[in-house]
């Protein structure tokens, strides 16, 4: 329409144009918004080259058109859009993958001793993601004021409280270790872009329903990320890379946003505003891509060692690819030990050649993933992503997508509703030792025992915090097992004469009776190298606000 207008004008030999809306030229309008914006979208062109008026729907109902007759006076154009083609119907298949290399039909697989991989496929294959049944973690995230709703926000936008945040911070700061000792260069890229940039808007076609839009100046609108992966595109892009400086990593710790379906959305689960940890590796060629592949995956591991979660394995692939690859697929899927779930495609309905996550199945029978790698063939191209090779020609790289955690909130959702199922088996729900709000608390049997607390609280390097309310010994007991405290130490005029402790522990630990030199041995040997944060409330119980 723009050109077409332009056209009109350089033939009239004009330099002011007035854009008039007239509905009763149209037989099938658009809507108000949509047309408003189309109008201004023209408006913001035509002003680069010729001075514009715009008028106000409505303004047709008195108005006099005058002209001198000229050849080009009346002129019409009707200007319609490529209908979009048809999307191709995704052809897959299921099958399951054992560590021997056997590769069965999902429907013949005998999932006897595998009931998770089961539950999954069947969720996978035939499942919905709509929520019908609130999932267990919800009123643990509320009980132990970890994270909560906020109806001041879009639905899927939470409000963090200092114990979840905690908790979310630590997870963070490692999953932020592993990348950098992988060799990931750390970067930070802007959370929104412009809606016209001709890589992106490609782009988002694919995922017209997820974007929040931001209105800006004169008119330009933008969308909020939904990956890091625009940033750290148009970075690559911009960059001169020489065969000798891959693989080249680029790492974010991005909030990002997507505009889930309201009926998909729940707990910390799927949310709309999200923190991803996203790795972008950047390969000469597919030898090296699959070098980088397999030691991401093995990261990936790692993490679900450290979230101490026994999920489930999906690997997706096109066709072509798994044949030529089967042997070092088989190996990844050793390396796991166990079966997994194996997609197959036909041929390439997506950017990538090669995906793998690792997944969990939830309190009320779905799942959800955490870690991720994939192999992408398609974006180095729509991005103009290239490297200068040995014989001194551009070409296009290999590009590994990689999130080693998955989403962070979805990892203490992972946590939380490991925890519940445990206690539906008649388990006692725990945390981490490293992630837990409180390692230690301190019980004194009364008022006059507070400040040898505080002084005992000094010496002992975990966080700890005292119960000093007016309540019984036992009803403080109760709370710290609640709160899922690892090490609960009821402290009065014994431990105070003898400088010993008889600790409650909630894991497994032969030492009955402590010094305080013991037990920061037994917590050194709880947080190993993991990170590690300060208490994020007041020391004394009694000081502290309720959150809910």
């Amino acid at each position: 329409a723009i050109e077409e207008i332009k056209d009109i004008a350089s033939k009239l030999n004009v330099e002011n144009i007035m854009l008039y809306p007239y509905a009763h030229l149209s037989t099938n309008l658009a809507s108000p918004q949509k047309a408003m914006e189309m109008l201004k979208i023209i408006e913001e062109e035509l002003k680069k080259e010729y001075n514009v008026k715009r008028a106000p729907f409505g303004w047709y109902k008195a108005f006099k058109l005058s002209c001198k007759g000229h050849p080009l006076a009346e002129l019409s154009r009707q200007i319609e859009c490529k209908k979009e083609e048809e999307k191709e119907e995704v052809v897959s298949n299921w099958y399951i993958l054992t560590p021997k290399g056997e590769l069965i039909e999902a429907e013949k697989f005998d999932f006897k001793g595998y009931e998770g991989l089961k539950k999954f496929y069947e969720y996978e294959a035939f499942g919905s993601r709509k929520v019908e049944k609130e999932p267990a973690h919800i009123k643990l995230m509320k009980e132990h004021e970890l994270v909560d709703y906020e109806s001041g926000s879009d639905y899927g936008n939470m409000r963090w409280y200092p114990k979840g945040y905690l908790i979310k911070r630590l997870l963070e700061e490692k999953v932020e270790e592993i990348c950098l000792n992988a060799g990931a260069m750390e970067v930070e890229t802007p959370i929104m872009y412009d809606v016209n940039h001709p890589a992106l808007s490609k782009y988002l076609k694919k995922f017209p329903a997820r974007q929040y839009r931001v209105k800006a100046d004169k008119g330009k609108e933008f969308f909020l990320r939904f990956a890091a992966c625009f940033g750290q595109y148009l970075m690559a892009k911009d960059m001169t890379i020489s065969y000798k400086n891959l693989p080249i990593r680029l790492f974010e710790l991005a909030k990002s946003f997507r505009r889930e379906q309201h009926g998909e959305v729940t707990g910390i689960k799927r949310l709309r505003a999200f923190t991803m940890p996203d790795m972008h590796t950047i390969c000469r060629d597919e030898k090296q891509a699959l070098e980088e592949f397999k030691k991401q995956y093995l990261l990936s591991l790692e993490w679900a060692k450290i979230l101490e979660i026994d999920g489930e394995i999906a690997m997706r692939f096109v066709k072509d690819f798994f044949e030529k690859h089967r042997d070092y697929v088989v190996d990844l899927v050793k390396k796991w030990g166990k079966p997994v779930l194996v997609e197959i495609w036909d041929k390439r309905y997506f950017y990538f050649v090669m995906k793998f996550e690792i997944n969990m199945n939830d309190s009320v029978g779905k799942a959800f993933a955490l870690s991720t790698v994939q192999i992408d063939v398609e974006n180095p191209k729509s991005f103009d992503i290239t490297y200068i090779d040995e014989d001194g020609k551009e070409k296009y790289p290999y590009l590994l997508h990689a999130s080693i955690s998955g989403g962070i909130d979805r990892c203490v959702c992972a946590l939380l509703e490991k925890e519940a199922m445990k206690i539906k088996n008649g388990q006692k729900g725990s945390y981490p030792f490293w992630l837990a709000p409180t390692q230690v608390r301190l019980i004194p049997v009364s008022h006059e025992f507070v400040n040898d607390c505080l002084e005992l609280a000094k010496k002992i390097k975990a966080r700890i915090d005292i119960d000093d309310r007016d309540e019984s010994v036992s009803r403080k007991i109760r709370d710290a097992e609640r709160e899922w405290v690892p090490i609960i130490i009821v402290y009065g005029e014994k431990e105070k004469n003898e400088g010993k402790f008889k600790p409650r522990y909630r894991f497994e630990c032969s030492d009955k009776e402590v010094t305080v030199e013991k037990l920061n041995e037994i917590i050194e040997e709880k947080m190993q190298d993991f990170p590690f944060r300060k208490l994020p409330l007041p020391i004394l119980l009694s000081k502290r606000p309720k959150f809910r």
